[in-house]
């Protein structure tokens, strides 16, 4: 059973950038054999996929974060990054990191997911 754990999380003002990590950890923890993606929850919201990433090294992302957030792993394939930048006080939430394995393709759907990290982006 593969673990997840984020951190980097923390408050910083409008404009800002953050780097959020997730690390995999117990089970055969190779991100390159996972579909990765990250997501988050603002309070009193719905949850929201912000960036995916597939082991043929495919991402993709929300409108609300194209063009300011980039996710990626390391070259040990067991740490993936959410690169935060321009923050906006609407990313204020709690960020997930999940992980789904690669069966030859990613659906959309994850089945192991870390406690989360809180981004809070405010003046």
């Amino acid at each position: 059973q593969v673990r997840l754990m984020e951190s980097g999380g923390g408050s910083v003002q409008p404009g800002g950038s953050l780097t959020l990590s997730c690390v995999a950890s117990g089970g055969h923890p190779r991100l390159t054999s996972h579909c990765m993606a990250w997501s988050r929850q603002a309070s009193g919201k719905e949850r929201e996929v912000v960036a995916r990433l597939e082991p043929i090294g495919r991402t993709t992302y929300a409108d609300s974060v194209k063009d300011r957030f980039t996710i990626s792993k390391d070259n040990t394939g067991t740490t993936l990054y959410l690169q935060m930048n321009n923050l906006k006080p609407e990313d204020t939430a709690m960020y997930y990191c999940a992980a789904q394995e690669y069966l030859g393709y990613c659906p959309r759907t994850y089945n192991t997911w870390g406690p989360g990290t809180q981004v809070t982006v405010s003046s």
